[in-house]
This record gives structure tokens, sequence and C-alpha cells, in this order.
């Protein structure tokens, strides 16, 4: 199943790649050889794009105390951090998940409750695994808190390829764990704040699964 995110992009490549062959096919009849690269180029670049914006249907891992990825991706931080946009300085066990233009880019709320706190950041463009991307470059901040108070932020966070963060939540609104919340195109990275008794269940380079690894327990 492609994501509706992905609708407008396909829709313009295919004219665009369309009207490529097209052209060449009608002013360069004769050129068989180009006009065979240039449609093999075509259907390359068009699979490409038409993974990118894949959305598997998933059986989620659901659970009241467990913090499910956010993204698919690969683990490339575990660390303790403060956090100073919501948490005022407090320190939080973070988790950084980065994805590549491969991955599946549909983000998922890592706990189900209510929107305590959202809000959206422009900025740079940094390469997603920089030290100063989770502040520098544009972002949203995103906090949920279950029914048991527990408060787990989590932050969309564009790199150097990805030039537009979609998000599907507001302050006040009620979600479900899994739940699509939004869509980074073109690699980025998510990191989710955790409570510093919080047990982590995954280790650095690990691949894991947007709405079914567990990275945490709390």
């Amino acid at each position: 199943m492609i994501h509706r995110e992905g609708k407008a992009t396909i829709f313009l490549s295919l004219l665009v790649l369309g009207a490529l062959n097209g052209l060449v096919f009608y002013f360069l009849p004769e050129l068989t050889w180009l006009q065979n690269i240039l449609l093999g180029i075509s259907v390359i670049l068009l699979v490409i794009v038409l993974q990118f914006f894949r959305n598997p249907s998933i059986t989620p891992t659901l659970g009241d105390n467990l913090v499910i990825s956010p993204a698919d991706g690969k683990v490339v931080v575990i660390e303790e951090v403060e956090e100073p946009e919501f948490f005022n300085g407090q320190k939080r066990l973070q988790v950084s998940v980065f994805m590549s233009p491969f991955n599946v880019h549909v983000n998922r709320n890592p706990v189900a409750g209510i929107v305590k706190y959202f809000r959206y950041h422009p900025g740079k463009y940094l390469v997603a695994w920089h030290p100063k991307s989770s502040t520098e470059n544009e972002r949203t901040t995103t906090v949920i808190e279950r029914k048991d108070g527990v408060q787990v932020l989590f932050r969309q966070i564009a790199g150097a390829l990805a030039k537009r963060i979609v998000w599907y939540l507001k302050e006040g609104q009620p979600v479900s764990q899994a739940g699509e919340m939004g869509f980074i195109k073109f690699g980025s990275r998510v990191d989710i704040f955790l409570p510093l008794d919080a047990k982590i269940k995954v280790e650095l380079n690990q691949v894991v699964k947007g709405g079914r690894t567990v990275l945490a327990e709390v």
C-alpha cells in the first residue's frame, strides 16, 4: 500500500519522467540506445519513489507499560541527557532512531494517551546523525501523557535530505499506541525521551520496526 503523503510526489514523478521519455522518443527516434537507457533509469527512479512511500500493514505491539519505536530504522543513540524544551533541563533517557531513505517513513505514537504538548520548529537541514540536529534542524516536539501520568516526549527531526515533516497531532488530542502520527520525507531521525527509571530493551545499532519493536518498559 502507498502512503497518502506520496500521491503528489508519485504523480509529479510520473509526469516528469513520462514527458522526458516522450520528448526523447519523439525528437530522437533513431537513438534507440538512448531511449532504452532513459526508460531503464526512469523505471528505477519510479521504483525507488514507490518503495519510499510504501505503507505496509503491521500487527502492532501494544502494552500499557511499553514504549514502542515510533519509526523503522536503526538505534543510533542511547544516553542520559538534559531535555530543555519541555522538561526544563531535567534528565531523561534518550533513544534515537535513524531512518535511511530505504526505511518505511511512517511515524507512530510510542504510547497511548493525551497529547499534552506539541510544537513545530523551523530550522536547518544538518545530516540527521549530527549532534546538533536535534536542536538546530527543522523538527517537531510532541509529548504524550499516559493515563498513569508518565510523559513520553518524542521529536521528529528533518535530515539533509528530509525537506518536509508532516504531523497529524494537536494538543489535547487522545491518541492510540502505534497509531500514525506523521511522516518524514527522505532520510531523518526520531528522538524519544524517557523517564530515568525506564528499562531500555534495545541496543545501539539494533534495527527496529515502527509500531512493533519495544524500545523500553516504564
